[in-house]
């Protein structure tokens, strides 16, 4: 028995404390019940030492003073009080006291000096970030930051045309008896479907139904995420960033592609779309048979980056202030998610199909609109494609890493040097990083905000947003840095009047004709309603080419 509790010390698992030196600190053993209580249980052994396993055996006398101090600190010194079960093992001289503490329910738990303790390995820390403490709360279920409420936000500041996509796919039989579908359904308002759905319901009134607007009348986090015009107005960090580096290092200081923050900024279905653009412009296609002119298909399977890139999107921690990041490497694609795995989750148990999801407002309603099945299958349905991945649950860092690793033969080689002749045409700004704290990817003042005033144009190069149109019969246009943010704005269909809003220009018919119509007869968006071209309700959607 004794040599368990060895290991367990070793392990972080059990905290030792001396009798007769430390018995009487209330204070000290409080601080190792919280610590214990707010991370993943544990236990505390009296009467061997913590740092050697020295065993000081405890007499009768003091295992039963021992017994009645743990139980009087644990419901006064702990606060909120705990419960926790209190065993005697023998040795050889003696007694050991061993109290056994659960992860406890009620999270953030605190000494009486209001401090929060949490398990650092075999020792503990104090935790004074705000982010943590709410994880705490998320990980026991006294909080739900996907329900919170976003200050200021109202219902004018969510997207229409998501809306009526996920209230299609949510309420599709109800609409289908009602006879809105196809032509039926594109054609009509909001409101109409609203009406169809819930006779006498507008807009606001469903989604107050839905729990998408919480009582005092605050919009959700889970409606800006899902439903938001600009959503990274109200939650900047709830946002991804994208880098194709030239090498294997993310110390790089050239890269192939990035996506520029503008044009990721957006609802959950416009990230996953400038996400999935990301990976297919950026990963190889290799040809299917031996046959010339068989079918080729994206190095990485697409079904495994849909599910990987859902998860990072859906399953993230929305209280830490980190974006998601992916890095494509010439030997591996990395997928970055804010938070570690929740609920005592293991890679293990994920690898097996295994469904507790952190946000569960937002998973149970982002089904809807992007593409999961909701049963727990996405990891185990990527694993089946056969690729080469890893976990990585990183419980310090507060992040889940997935990598892909490319074939030795989809690597690039032999590019690195053009593309850092290319880059230094523009600039060696990536040079901040290595003389600064701040990191490149959540700087506000980052790369993308000098590319777009540089006379030089990095994004105009090969793996530009161009080459979407190599295999196309549409002659290829160069875009400038407006007209591209415009392709990637309407991710999500939009209105002539959204668009030129977008870019801060007039409603005028010359703009309309530049930023809208020429992109059209380009073939990077395409109507919503062709057939009626000046029909009140047309709208401009990015056309995807697979």
């Amino acid at each position: 028995m004794r040599d368990d509790i060895l290991k367990q010390i070793k392990a972080g698992e059990v905290s030792g404390m001396q009798f007769k030196e430390r018995i009487l600190d209330k204070y000290d053993i409080a601080c190792e019940l919280v610590a214990f209580s707010n991370s993943h249980g544990g236990k505390l052994v009296v009467g061997i030492k913590d740092k050697t396993g020295e065993t000081n055996a405890l007499s009768y006398s003091e295992v039963q003073e021992t017994t009645n101090l743990l139980s009087d600190i644990a419901s006064e010194n702990v606060v909120p009080s705990i419960l926790i079960k209190i065993d005697t093992v023998e040795v050889e001289d003696g007694n050991l006291v061993v109290a056994t503490v659960k992860e406890g329910l009620n999270k953030p738990y605190h000494d009486n000096k209001g401090i929060v303790w949490v398990k650092n390995g075999a020792d503990k820390r104090k935790v004074f970030d705000n982010a943590e403490l709410a994880e705490m709360m998320t990980d026991c279920g006294s909080f739900a930051p996907d329900e919170a409420g976003v200050r200021d936000a109202t219902v004018n500041d969510l997207d229409a045309t998501t809306i009526k996509q996920f209230l299609g796919n949510r309420f599709d039989r109800v609409l289908e008896k009602k006879g809105l579908t196809g032509d039926a359904f594109n054609e009509a308002s909001l409101d109409m479907i609203c009406s169809a759905i819930a006779k006498g319901h507008d807009c606001e009134k469903i989604l107050r139904n839905l729990r998408f607007i919480r009582p005092d009348g605050s919009l959700t986090v889970a409606a800006m995420l899902l439903f938001g015009k600009y959503t990274q107005r109200w939650m900047p960090m709830m946002t991804a960033k994208c880098i194709c580096f030239a090498g294997n290092s993310i110390g790089s200081k050239v890269f192939r592609d990035k996506v520029n923050d503008a044009d990721m900024e957006g609802n959950l279905l416009h990230q996953y779309d400038t996400i999935m653009d990301f990976f297919t412009r950026n990963l190889h296609n290799v040809q299917i048979g031996d046959e010339f002119n068989s079918m080729g298909k994206l190095e990485i399977p697409y079904t495994s980056l849909v599910e990987f890139t859902v998860n990072s999107l859906v399953h993230r921690s929305l209280n830490m202030k980190a974006p998601v990041r992916i890095f494509i490497f010439d030997n591996r694609v990395e997928i970055h998610s804010p938070g570690a795995l929740p609920n005592g989750l293991t890679i293990d148990d994920i690898k097996a199909g295994t469904s507790m999801p952190r946000n569960m407002f937002l998973f149970n309603n982002a089904i809807y609109l992007l593409p999961y099945t909701g049963v727990g299958s996405g990891i185990t349905r990527a694993l089946d494609e056969d690729i080469n991945v890893t976990f990585m649950n990183n419980d310090k860092a507060q992040e889940f890493v997935i990598t892909v690793w490319r074939e030795e033969s989809n690597q690039v080689e032999g590019e690195s040097n053009q593309v850092e002749e290319k880059s230094n045409q523009v600039q060696d700004s990536d040079t901040r990083l290595r003389h600064s704290g701040t990191d490149l990817y959540t700087s506000e003042n980052d790369l993308d905000t000098r590319l777009r005033h540089s006379g030089t144009d990095l994004d105009t190069s090969e793996n530009d947003l161009d080459t979407q149109l190599r295999h196309s019969d549409t002659p290829k246009v160069s875009l400038s840095n407006k007209q591209r943010d415009i392709v990637n704005f309407c991710s999500v269909p939009r209105t002539t009047k959204e668009i030129l809003d977008r870019i801060g220009v007039s409603m005028h018919s010359k703009n309309r004709e530049r930023y809208i119509t020429s992109l059209v007869a380009a073939g990077y968006l395409q109507m919503t309603n062709p057939e009626n071209p000046t029909a009140s309700n047309q709208k401009y959607k990015k056309v995807t080419i697979k």
